[in-house]
């Protein structure tokens, strides 16, 4: 997991603007299979939003735990959705390197 600054949380924000999500939080919770779900979705991915249709109450939490256990980082949390970034592990697949590495220095 790694750290953001602000200006790197913005342009994660603006990439994942137009985003559906692909993990869907519901009556089950966190369970194996959204873990798992999650984990696979960031290794294709880097990028990806989670959709809380349950346990809205909790969500800062749950999406702490989420991207916690699939060391990942919480790029922001914005009504019922999470926005979760974990950089590619083929620097080939790095999508998003260059601009954090720009917006890291200023």
């Amino acid at each position: 997991m790694i750290e953001l600054n602000s200006k790197q949380r913005k342009i994660l924000e603006k990439a994942a603007h137009d985003l559906e999500p692909v993990v869907i939080i519901g009556g089950r919770g966190l369970s194996e299979g959204v873990v798992q779900m999650t984990d696979s979705q960031l290794k294709m991915h880097e990028l990806i939003k989670v959709c809380f249709n349950e346990f809205k109450d909790e969500k800062k939490e749950l999406a702490k735990n989420l991207a916690d256990q699939c060391n990942a980082t919480l790029v922001r949390l914005i009504g019922n959705r999470a926005i979760l970034y974990r950089e590619a592990e083929e620097s080939e697949k790095r999508a998003f390197e260059k601009l954090l590495l720009r917006a890291e220095k200023h």
